[in-house]
């Protein structure tokens, strides 16, 4: 077992993309949109906040006070939604730290916070919540240092633009990538440059290759990747486990279980990922590797 604070610790909140799908054919991977929490050293970082962050929150809540940092990919609708929600954001005492790159159109990441909770769209605004929130615009490509915490991003190839992050941490690291489309000739260099030897790799797997190259309903430009992408990145990085990401609404347990065993079969270490599974890179054996260098480096 890790001792206190000396601990990687990821645990999946929402792992669905798009939409929520409750309901009694997605009980076992879970129903709601993204959010990942992971416990790095004594950092708590989030993220994404989908309709997962409402469910972490409430584990949060014997906690209390909770200092954590928050990281946007980017603000489609299945990310944020959650955040209205999030209960500990409502109470005095707890403080978050929340960061995302600016929009296109010039938008901050607590401008669009801010606009989903006016009216029309939501009934209180987002000052009536109570903890200290402090918003922070980060550069695509920044680095950035909490302590021995390092925080990398880069641009992903999706409508709107999104980023990828990269956790690293004492010679560990994880790299959550979701939202991003793959190149038809050649594999993303920023993707390949976040996955780099890591210990774990969240990727985007909406589709599968027969559903996005559909005849009939084809998925070519809507932004996301396919679970045989995936595993061609897992083996150009040579990341030690791969997890399976954003699931489609129409993928129910038994399609998603079919999913598992042909990408575990194509790259062992590969699992589709389910909501409250928990991984500790530090307990399960890996060997430390050292992060990828990176520019512009920015210490709080």
């Amino acid at each position: 077992m890790s001792k206190p604070n000396q601990q990687f610790k990821i645990t999946f909140w929402g792992v669905r993309g798009s939409i929520p799908c409750p309901g009694a054919e997605t009980v076992r991977y879970g129903g709601n949109t993204p959010c990942i929490a992971m416990e790095v050293g004594d950092k708590n970082l989030i993220f994404d906040g989908g309709t997962g962050l409402r469910v972490l929150g409430q584990s949060l809540l014997s906690q209390m006070p909770i200092e954590a940092y928050m990281f946007f990919t980017h603000t489609h609708w299945d990310h944020i939604q959650g955040f209205p929600f999030f209960t500990p954001a409502f109470i005095p005492g707890n403080q978050f730290h929340i960061y995302g790159t600016v929009a296109p159109n010039g938008a901050t990441i607590r401008q669009r916070h801010n606009d989903q909770m006016l009216h029309p769209n939501f009934p209180v605004p987002l000052q009536i919540m109570q903890a200290n929130l402090q918003f922070y615009d980060l550069e695509v490509g920044e680095v950035l240092q909490l302590d021995d915490v390092t925080i990398e991003n880069a641009k992903l190839n999706h409508p709107g633009e999104a980023v990828g992050y990269r956790v690293s941490w004492q010679g560990f690291s994880a790299a959550y990538v979701t939202d991003t489309e793959h190149f038809p000739d050649h594999l993303d260099e920023n993707v390949l440059h976040l996955a780099h030897n890591a210990d774990l790799l969240i990727y985007d797997a909406t589709y599968t290759d027969e559903e996005y190259h559909s005849k009939t309903s084809s998925k070519v430009s809507w932004g996301h990747s396919t679970w045989q992408e995936a595993v061609k990145v897992a083996k150009a990085a040579k990341v030690k486990q791969l997890a399976i990401f954003h699931h489609d609404p129409l993928h129910n347990d038994d399609f998603l279980d079919q999913v598992h065993e042909q990408v575990s079969a194509a790259y062992p270490g590969a699992f589709v990922a389910k909501e409250k599974q928990s991984i500790d890179l530090m307990a399960v054996g890996h060997h430390k590797i050292e992060p990828p260098s990176g520019s512009n480096c920015v210490k709080m």
